[in-house]
C-alpha cells in the first residue's frame, strides 16, 4: 500500500512541489520567518526538520553549545539561538549560508555561520548538543544542492561523519540524527560500529509515505 502512495505522488505531488519550489518562497513557522531559495533544502514540505525541531525543543537549550551540521535553511539553529543556545549552523552549500545570515538577521538572532564540508571548516571544539538532518540517498552530489539529498554512491558522507564526530563531542554530548525508513541502516549502523559509535532509537514518527526516526548517537567504549 506505502509503494502505491509512493508512485502516486511521484507523478502527482512530487511535479507540482517542484514547480513551487522553483523560486525563492518565504516560509514561517511560529515566530520565524525564512526566505528560502529554491537551490535549499525547504524545511516545510519534510517532515525530517520539523521532527528534529520538535525533539530539540524539549530540551535545556539555554547556554548550550549547539551545532547544527548541515543546517540548510537555518530553521533548527535559529529556533535552538531563541531558546538561548550557542549555536554554529554549517552548511556546505553556499547558497544556503548567504540566506542564513540574512534570515538570522531577520529573526534576531547571532549564528555562527560556516560554510564547511561536514566538519572540514568547524575549529575542534566540544558540543553539547549536535542535530543533524543528513542526506539519504547513496547517490553522487554533482551540485551545491545535491548535498542535501545525496550521500555518495557508498555513503560516503557517513564514512567521514563517523570518523570525525568524537572529536567534536564530550562525555555527556546529545548527537541526534534523524533519518527515515528508505535509509540504508545496515550501511549507516556499519559505519557508526567501525568508530566506536552506536544508535539508540529515541523517537519515530509515520505518516502516509514513510516512517522518520530520530537516534541518538552513543560512543560504545570506555
Amino acid at each position: 500500500m506505502k509503494t502505491a502512495i509512493r508512485h502516486i505522488v511521484a507523478h502527482t505531488y512530487k511535479p507540482l512541489l517542484e514547480r513551487y519550489l522553483s523560486r525563492t518562497r518565504r516560509y514561517r513557522y511560529g515566530a520565524i520567518v525564512l526566505d528560502i531559495s529554491p537551490e535549499v533544502f525547504h524545511p516545510g514540505f519534510f517532515y525530517s526538520t520539523e521532527l528534529l525541531l520538535k525533539y530539540l525543543g524539549r530540551l535545556p537549550l539555554q547556554e548550550k553549545k549547539v551545532l547544527e551540521l548541515g543546517c540548510g535553511s537555518g530553521l533548527i539553529s535559529i529556533a535552538a539561538a531563541q531558546k538561548g543556545a550557542h549555536v554554529t549552523a554549517s552548511d556546505i552549500n553556499p547558497v544556503a549560508i548567504d540566506f542564513l545570515h540574512t534570515n538570522s538577521a531577520v529573526n534576531g538572532v547571532h549564528l555562527n555561520i560556516l560554510q564547511s564540508d561536514l566538519f572540514a571548516a568547524i575549529p575542534e571544539q566540544r558540543f553539547d548538543i549536535i542535530a543533524i538532518n543528513p542526506p539519504y540517498y547513496k547517490k553522487q552530489a554533482v551540485t551545491a544542492k545535491d548535498h542535501a539529498w545525496f550521500c555518495g554512491e557508498h555513503g560516503e558522507y557517513f564514512s567521514v561523519l563517523f570518523d570525525k564526530l568524537a572529536r567534536y563531542m564530550h562525555e555527556e554530548s546529545e548527537v541526534l540524527m534523524v533519518l527515515f525508513d528508505g535509509c540504508d541502516m545496515n550501511m549507516i549502523r556499519d559505519f557508526a560500529k567501525q568508530n566506536n559509535f552506536s544508535l539508540n532509537c529515541v523517537q519515530r514518527k509515520r505518516n502516509l509515505l514513510e516512517t522518520n526516526f530520530i537516534y541518538k548517537i552513543e560512543t560504545t567504549y570506555a
